[in-house]
């Protein structure tokens, strides 16, 4: 990242990728200055079939709409990527709160957590069943650690399971929701297939085990077997789309927030990455002026991503000058080559990543609050959906949801560079996309 201390106008500052980039001038119409902030979402990495494909995008807008409104009425970073995730969750086209997969069960149960870049607090819910909004509940647990020990002197949770879970958040007036109103005609249609699937699997299987011949039976050769697999693993990539968000406030405190219904099937009790420290998300603000604020929020195969620490290990990463190469090496090395997975076939994730600095011309003025801003993300899996806005933006705006026919790691990087002020936002993008 460029040095901007020696720039006496943000005006004139330019991203180390401006070659290939554009410089927009807007003006912030606020008298107050308060509307600062930015946010970046994602609909999860997996398969994100064609026909849904615009929904997918209306509910990132929608969510970077939920957050901004909550940065311009001066909210912080914890409540904006909160009003984001509901908003995720209450879609039906995502795999979060209403509409997640189905267990074996026929059961929901739903995976969030949440982080605050300034307390570095952490809330999480694994396997939770009976709550619309489970991202509320992962928040209300952050918020009960920072009260301070119980009676007695005992320590607050921060990470509840199951039917415990599901009492807590109850007992801390979140309001019950049963699954049938939960689960949508898509879900409940995808867990009847997928039924009939591992159902007819079990029988060649079975039947498979009785033949001298492993290549030959009554069913055919092995390669039709490929026809039964459940939907979510064949091509290893559907299904695996985890919401979350990343955002940063006007003071600049960073806040990240991640949630999921899990792998269609799942085998219930099964907790995925979206509850696990370190694993789903991180927001952590700069403890020192050389370093940056980062907040990072994941999505794919939660074994994957448990296994590897994927989102602190990019967090970790972002402390390097050259993001883009960066996030790269992380993925590679930290993710897809990580001895972790050295067993794996098809190593499948996505993240999105956000940090930020204050500029140079900002620690000399107290009339002044700038900030860069710099976000990218990256994943292995056949798409990603994303949306992202800041509080100056009068619409958001979502990626083209790109596809990849074979598995390639893309990584793309945007730098929204940002120089609040009470009258005024100069804003520069650039946009640089490699392999």
């Amino acid at each position: 990242m460029e040095n901007l201390e020696n720039s006496t106008d943000c005006k004139e500052t330019a991203s180390p990728l401006n070659n290939s980039g554009s410089l927009l001038n807007n003006t912030d119409s606020r008298p107050d200055g308060r509307a600062m902030g930015f946010v970046l979402v994602h609909a999860g990495a997996g398969y994100h079939s064609e026909s849904k494909a615009k929904e997918y995008k209306h509910v990132c807008k929608r969510a970077c709409q939920k957050a901004v409104d909550r940065l311009r009425a001066g909210g912080m970073a914890l409540e904006a990527v909160t009003a984001a995730l509901i908003e995720l969750e209450d879609s039906p086209f995502t795999n979060a709160g209403t509409g997640s997969n189905l267990n074996l069960s026929g059961e929901i149960e739903c995976d969030a957590s949440i982080m605050d870049g300034k307390s570095l607090n952490y809330g999480a819910v694994g396997a939770l069943s009976g709550i619309k909004n489970p991202v509320l509940v992962a928040r209300r647990l952050l918020s009960e650690t920072q009260k301070g020990k119980l009676s007695a002197g005992r320590i607050p949770p921060c990470f509840l399971v199951g039917k415990g879970a599901e009492q807590w958040a109850i007992s801390h007036g979140i309001p019950a929701c049963p699954t049938e109103k939960m689960t949508t005609k898509f879900s409940l249609s995808g867990y009847k297939r997928n039924k009939r699937k591992m159902e007819l699997a079990e029988q060649v299987e079975m039947k498979r085990k009785r033949q001298s011949c492993e290549h030959e039976n009554d069913f055919g050769c092995l390669e039709p077997v490929r026809d039964l697999m459940v939907e979510g693993e064949e091509n290893n990539s559907a299904c695996l789309d985890t919401v979350g968000a990343v955002v940063v406030d006007r003071e600049g405190n960073v806040a990240a927030a991640v949630s999921s219904g899990g792998l269609a099937m799942k085998h219930p009790g099964r907790v995925g990455q979206a509850a696990h420290y370190g694993c789903g998300c991180w927001a952590e603000n700069a403890r020192d002026i050389s370093l940056y604020s980062t907040a990072v929020s994941t999505s794919g195969s939660g074994e994957h991503l448990i296994r590897t620490m994927l989102a602190r290990e990019c967090s970790t990463a972002m402390q390097a000058e050259n993001t883009h190469q960066a996030l790269l090496e992380a993925m590679q090395n930290k993710f897809i080559s990580s001895p972790f997975l050295a067993g794996e076939d098809c190593v499948l994730g996505g993240v999105i990543v956000l940090r930020c600095c204050t500029c140079g011309e900002a620690q000399r003025s107290e009339d002044i609050q700038a900030v860069l801003v710099e976000f990218l993300w990256s994943h292995t899996t056949e798409s990603m959906c994303v949306g992202y806005m800041s509080a100056q933006d009068s619409k958001a705006r979502s990626n083209e949801m790109a596809r990849f026919l074979t598995f390639k790691l893309n990584s793309q990087i945007h730098m929204h560079q940002c120089c609040w002020r009470t009258t005024r936002l100069l804003m520069s993008s650039a946009f640089c996309f490699g392999l």
